[in-house]
């Protein structure tokens, strides 16, 4: 469907057990219907570099495709930066 088309991707790079991780996505479940969430799994062979970048910093947020937070969810903005793309839209 052509709504999912316009949703912002917001990558997780993530890695298991990641405690904070979980809690960061259930702060994001009241907004999950504006957004895509892809997680990436920096342990695995083809993401080393993300490894080498973020493995002291998990979880990190990038939202289609710039750097927007870690450690912890800034709802505020996040909220900011998802209305500015849905508003592209």
């Amino acid at each position: 469907c052509s709504a999912t088309a316009n949703k912002p991707v917001l990558t997780l790079y993530t890695k298991k057990p990641c405690p904070l991780c979980d809690e960061a996505k259930e702060v994001l479940e009241p907004y999950k219907r504006r957004f895509i969430l892809q997680e990436v799994d920096i342990t695995l062979p083809e993401n080393s570099a993300w490894n080498d970048k973020y493995k002291y910093d998990i979880p990190v947020f990038h939202l289609n495709g710039k750097f927007l937070m870690k450690h912890r969810v800034d709802i505020q903005k996040f909220e900011d930066q998802l209305t500015k793309l849905e508003l592209q839209n």
